[in-house]
């Protein structure tokens, strides 16, 4: 779907008109969406500031340098690091106002900031000042939005400085790779050790499944998935046969047209997974809205909601969790939505169907985590798949602009993030909602 402002501001003649009528001026965003890479920073020149520390972490530069990042020198900045672990009293918080306020000169656009502070606090005066810095990124990242960069914040929990662990959230928070995520703040733990994060039997690849994978946000993750190597069992209902077959076909996958919610289905999704030999990233994907205000809703429509969004979930874990099919390390993502943060007015039920999946994955953490495992939520905001372009006009226009961002974003840009979770580097996240929404005004 076109987004006709957005091309038409990259002209003179349609900036000018902009300013006049005070219109948003979207910036085109730098994507990256191929296969991951060993060095994700290589030619990104990176600025590493720590304001309230001598220097930054010795692991943090020691990351940068194993991402093939290069100093920045005096020249422009593509990804800027600020160390704010040392932020721990109102001196420290001037460094930072200062330091980045520099170093904004400098951020190219389309640049990406990502500041890293701590959870490890003494006092409650250092408490405050570390949450200060949440703010700070907050604010920023609405800023820098008009020029089509991001910032987003990572709380260090104990032993999460290491640098492998650095490393991994650089891949993602640190490149193109997260164009449509700012102003978000993740908590990002300790590693595990790595032969428990991920333990498959050597030479075969590893299995994903992506449920609701015909069309939209499913097929686009389904391909980034196949990019990385995985086998993708593509799964959607009988009416998507076809997509679902040229899917397959096209990323070299198997499929399953089923109804989730119909009597024998998830019994048919194990079996699957069975001759699989266990499945490695489960992607939660399938969803329905009906929408009507709760004064005319009738218990069909919430019933069918609640049906496909959340018990065909909570049936597919426990009969996998029973059957033992999810693999030690496996990575498990739950499609929800930012009405699940914010509700959103007619939608009663798919917001409730989606607030339910934030909390499941914040309970179904340490279940995973037993076995090297990970669960997370994908939020995403106004998103250009085919249901937002049967919206009315205007109302399409206002989910477009109302984020730091400007813009809608693409599938492609929802795939990324599920990548990113599924990845051996994502492991520090779980429990978590990532939101991939520009920074949407709607519920921040």
């Amino acid at each position: 779907m076109t987004d006709r402002l957005l091309h038409f501001v990259q002209h003179p003649f349609g900036r000018r008109v902009a300013r006049w009528f005070n219109l948003p001026q979207p910036v085109p965003l730098t994507r990256r969406q191929d296969a991951w890479v060993e060095e994700e920073l290589i030619g990104r020149p990176v600025l590493a500031i720590a304001p309230g520390s001598s220097a930054p972490l010795p692991s943090l530069l020691a990351a940068i340098v194993a991402q093939g990042g290069t100093p920045s020198g005096d020249g422009p900045v593509r990804t800027l690091v600020i160390d704010a672990t040392g932020c721990r009293d109102v001196a420290a918080l001037r460094a930072l106002f200062e330091q980045s306020q520099l170093a904004m000169v400098r951020l190219a656009p389309g640049g990406r900031v990502l500041a890293l502070t701590s959870a490890g606090v003494m006092s409650a005066a250092e408490a405050a000042c570390l949450h200060a810095v949440q703010g700070f990124v907050r604010a920023l990242a609405k800023e820098v939005g008009r020029r089509g960069a991001t910032a987003n914040a990572l709380v260090l929990q104990e032993g999460a400085a290491s640098m492998e662990s650095l490393a991994g959230a650089l891949r993602f928070f640190g490149t193109d790779r997260a164009a449509y995520v700012s102003g978000q703040v993740l908590s990002w733990r300790k590693d595990v050790d790595p032969s428990l994060a991920r333990s498959l039997d050597e030479g075969r690849a590893p299995v994903a499944v992506v449920t609701g994978a015909a069309g939209g946000i499913g097929a686009a993750t389904a391909r980034r998935l196949a990019l990385d190597g995985m086998r993708v069992l593509c799964v959607d209902v009988p009416a998507a046969r076809q997509p679902l077959e040229a899917l397959a076909r096209e990323i070299g996958g198997s499929l399953l047209a089923a109804d989730l919610t119909a009597p024998g289905a998830v019994d048919e999704l194990v079996d699957a997974v069975r001759r699989l030999h266990g499945v490695d990233v489960l992607v939660h994907n399938a969803g329905i809205t009906r929408d009507r205000t709760l004064a005319r809703m009738s218990a069909s429509e919430w019933d069918a909601v609640m049906a496909v969004n959340l018990s065909a979930i909570l049936a597919i874990d426990a009969r996998l969790d029973e059957a033992g099919l999810l693999n030690a390390g496996a990575r498990e993502i739950c499609l929800s939505s930012i009405s699940g943060i914010a509700g959103n007015a007619g939608q009663s039920n798919y917001s409730a169907s989606k607030a339910a999946l934030i909390g499941y994955v914040g309970a179904r953490a340490a279940t995973l985590d037993e076995h090297g495992g990970t669960i997370n939520a994908v939020a995403p905001g106004f998103i250009e798949t085919a249901m937002t372009r049967r919206m009315p006009l205007m109302v399409r226009e206002a989910g477009r602009r109302l984020n730091a961002l400007k813009q809608g974003g693409t599938p492609a840009d929802v795939a990324e993030a599920i990548a990113f979770l599924a990845s051996p580097g994502a492991h520090p996240l779980t429990g978590q909602v990532l939101r991939v929404c520009g920074q949407s005004l709607l519920g921040a």
